[in-house]
Order: C-alpha cells, then structure tokens, then sequence
C-alpha cells in the first residue's frame, strides 16, 4: 500500500486551551445545516491555522557504519551513479518541506506531525499566508510511533486558538472540514464527511484513524480536522495514493492523552518487554506444532529485559497480555505501548502445545540502539556447504567475519551464513550472507559443523539473527 503524508498526529489527557477558543453553536438534531455553516467554520478557524516550512540541512549518506538506515551500497552502484547523476559528488543543498499545525493555547503552543519537523534544522511559523513574518518555533516534544509534535513559537502576543472537540461518539456521515497547507497554497479549508471510523493501518498508525472524503493534500499534515461547532476531532495525517477521496486523520481523543507528556518530558516513554516476534500463517503454525496461527510467535528473548525476568523463551506464542487478545503482532506492540511502565500483568503463551500464564512487569523502551560496524572489504570465506542442495554455505563466528559481514557482535558466537545461492532453496526461504544460526529445528548450534549435523531432508526450521532482528525461517 502507498500512503502520502500531508502532515500529520496526535497526544494524551488535557493541555488547557486558551480561554479566547470559541465554537459556534449546536445544530439542532434533524435540522438543516445552515448554507453559511462553513463560511462561518472557515472564519473561525482559519485564524489559530499556521503554515510551518522547515529546512534541514544535507547530511551524508552513510552505508552500515554511518547514521543512515544501515542500507548496504553496491559498489557498482556508486560508479554508476558517477556516470549517470550529473550532481554526483556536487555539494547538496539543503532540503525545505511544507506542512500545517494549529495553536491550541494563546502563547503560542503549537500541534503538528513528528514527520514535519523531525529531520527539520530550522522550523518556521506563519501565523498569515499573506504576512511577511516567520516565526522561529522551538520543539517542546514529539513522538514518532503517534506522529505527533508540539512546537512553540514567541510572538509577543496572544493569539487565536481552536478548541478541543471530542471523537468518541463520531458516526459515519457527519459533516467535516479539514484545514492546511496543501503544496503551499496557504490556509485551505475543504469540506467533506466521515466515511470510516477505527480504520486500522498496521504500517502508519498506532490509533485507529479517522476516515474522512474531506480533501487531504501534501502541506495538510499536522492541520485540523473539524465538526461544523469548530472543534478539533481529528488532526490530519496521510492519504491512499491509490484513490481519491480517502484521508486519514488521528482521532483527537487519542490525542489528549499525550499532551501533557510531550509537554513535560518532550516524548513519550512506553511499555518495552524485550522480545522480538513474528506473525505465523497455517502452514507454520503445523511445522511449529502450535494449535492456532493466531498470536505473536517469540523468536528471541533480550537479555536481562522483562521478558527474560519472566521467563518466556523463543518460539512461545503470546496469545493474551492484561487479559487482552493478541491475534497478531501488531496487537501485542500496542497492547505493550498501552500498559503504564513498571505494572505487572500476566501474560499468556501456548508453550509446547499447552497454554501458560506468566507475570510480566513493563519495562522502560531502550532509548538507544546498538551502533553497527563499519563495513570492510568484502572476502571470501572457506565455509562449509549445507547438505540436501539447501543452497548456503555456512562458518564459524570470528572478529573478521564481524567486521566484513558488518554484523552486530555477539555474546554467545553461533555460525554464519556466508553465501546463499541465487534461487536456491535457502534464498527464497529468506537466508541472506550476515545471518547469525542461532538454532535450528529448535536444537542450539555453536559451530558450523553443528549446523550440518542438525539439517535433515525435508523442511528445517532455521532461526537467524539478521542484525538487529530475530526471525524464524522455513526451508523446504
């Protein structure tokens, strides 16, 4: 699925909102909107609407041992960009985006998207598209899981607000308007309804969005979402590139909730119990010997975090965390993110066919990663084959293999995937060369030898370590 930002989400319990917030009046049940309605929406809330442009500045692409996303560079790709990019080895210049906030509170607290200012250098505010006057905004806070941030501005003066609404009782069909930035037009409002509630988007969201035919365009991240009394209900936040007519926006419910905690500690600290997982279908759920493909299979456990405390071990099956069903591992991420760090609930898994209930306490998210190696020159190994034509060769863990394979560095040395054969069985199982074998058919292996011995005719179940993840594959 393709989705489009235009700006965008939301936070918890209650910042207060500026006393000079006012709505327009109620209609009545059954009774007709009135032709004006949005003429006067439009006039009310089109003052507390900022347009943010933001600048970052050009950073390095860096391959494994940079910053960047770990992404690993050909080579060949370099020498061909050399050849077909006319700016190659040019200096860059720096990158400018567009979006959308709204003030919430007269000194000038400000409501946008994470995405708008997470990479941003310098945040500007304009509170008028035809003023000339650009606003430094300070960060107060943001959380990148809801999209959210808080930003503030000084403009030595009160200013215009809009007021909180509430998006519990929504129905589909309600009137709305969505107000921003739309590829830098200035303050746009256009009108639409409701067409969806508790739209689940496994990729973008955490909350439920809101979905809404109001016209959502790139520049309308971080803007308003409102009902015809003025009130916020959702903020805008992504597109189905695939259509037209399809928006999505953060219920603003959701959103209160995390405003004090943006506010006072500048993110948001979630429950973390330490493990990693994968979704299983059918097929695995039989070569696992589990009785349901629903849950959120374990396939490593992370030293001394709650979940080893608890005792849950790889291939347990979570299938309930404080009395709420997990199907999927979605369901679990935000099952834990709910939880308040430090409560200890109980935790149910299907281990060896039978189900058991431990106590788990939630833990504090880790708020920094393992820094990678930096990639070497590339080498060949004197690996070992796999048997029964899998398609890989496999050695022993060393520093060398570490520095070369740019592989994280172990506590426990396991064997390493060193070549895999296109279109081999092992390929399209998924094994790639920098695969750590952790065990296979459930049976730990130290050494390459150790990994031939345990591979047997027919399907094996290999589960690997690929960098800063655990999975479980099937070779058949």
């Amino acid at each position: 699925m393709k989705y489009f930002f235009g700006i965008h989400f939301f936070l918890t319990a209650f910042i207060t909102v500026s006393a000079s917030a006012r709505t327009l009046s109620p209609i009545e049940k059954d009774a007709p909107l009135p032709a004006n309605r949005f003429v006067e929406l439009a006039k009310l809330v089109n003052p507390a609407i900022v347009n943010i442009s933001t600048t970052s500045m050009p950073r390095q692409i860096q391959g494994p041992g940079g910053s960047g996303r770990g992404l690993n560079r050909d080579p060949f790709f370099d020498l061909f960009e050399q050849f077909m990019n006319p700016y190659y080895g040019m200096p860059q210049q720096p990158m400018q985006a567009l979006g959308t906030g709204f003030i919430i509170r007269k000194d000038g607290l400000i409501i946008t998207n994470n995405h708008v200012v997470q990479q941003a250098d310098i945040i500007k505010v304009q509170l008028d598209e035809k003023s000339k006057v650009m606003y430094e905004a300070e960060v107060i806070g943001r959380d990148e899981k809801t999209d959210i941030a808080l930003i503030k501005i000084d403009a030595k003066k009160e200013l215009p607000t809009i007021e909180f609404g509430s998006s519990k009782d929504l129905q589909v069909g309600e009137w709305v308007a969505a107000f921003g930035n739309p590829y830098g037009h200035g303050h746009t409002m256009t009108k639409g309804i409701i067409s969806a509630i508790g739209r689940e988007i496994d990729e973008l969201n955490l909350f439920p969005f809101l979905q809404t035919d109001a016209s959502i365009n790139p520049g309308n991240s971080g803007g308003p979402l409102v009902n015809v009394q003025g009130q916020v209900i959702g903020v805008n936040t992504a597109i189905d590139a695939r259509a037209q007519g399809i928006g999505f926006a953060i219920p603003i419910d959701n959103v209160k909730s995390l405003l004090p905690e943006l506010e006072n500690n500048g993110s948001i600290e979630r429950g973390f119990i330490g493990v990693y997982m994968m979704d299983i279908d059918d097929e695995a759920m039989k070569e696992l010997g589990l009785p349901q493909s629903e849950g959120a299979l374990i396939t490593q456990v992370i030293e001394n975090s709650p979940a080893e405390k608890a005792k849950l071990k790889p291939y347990d099956l979570i299938v309930k965390l404080a009395n709420r069903k997990v199907e999927s591992t979605s369901d679990l991420a935000k099952v834990v993110a709910s939880i308040p760090i430090g409560k200890a609930v109980d935790i149910e898994v299907i281990r060896n066919k039978k189900k058991q209930t431990l106590k788990i306490s939630m833990g504090k998210h880790p708020s920094s990663s393992t820094p990678l190696v930096k990639k070497g020159k590339q080498k060949s190994y004197n690996g070992q084959n796999a048997p029964f034509d899998l398609g890989f060769r496999v050695a022993d863990y060393s520093k060398q293999i570490l520095a070369e394979l740019n592989m994280p560095e172990l506590r426990t040395p396991h064997p390493v995937i060193i070549e895999v054969k296109r279109g081999s069985k092992a390929s399209m199982a998924g094994l790639a060369p920098g695969d750590v074998v952790l065990d296979i058919n459930r049976k730990s292996v130290s050494t390459a030898k150790d990994v031939l011995k345990t591979l047997k005719k027919g399907t094996n179940i290999i589960r690997v370590l690929k960098q800063d993840r655990v999975a479980i594959l099937y070779i058949r």
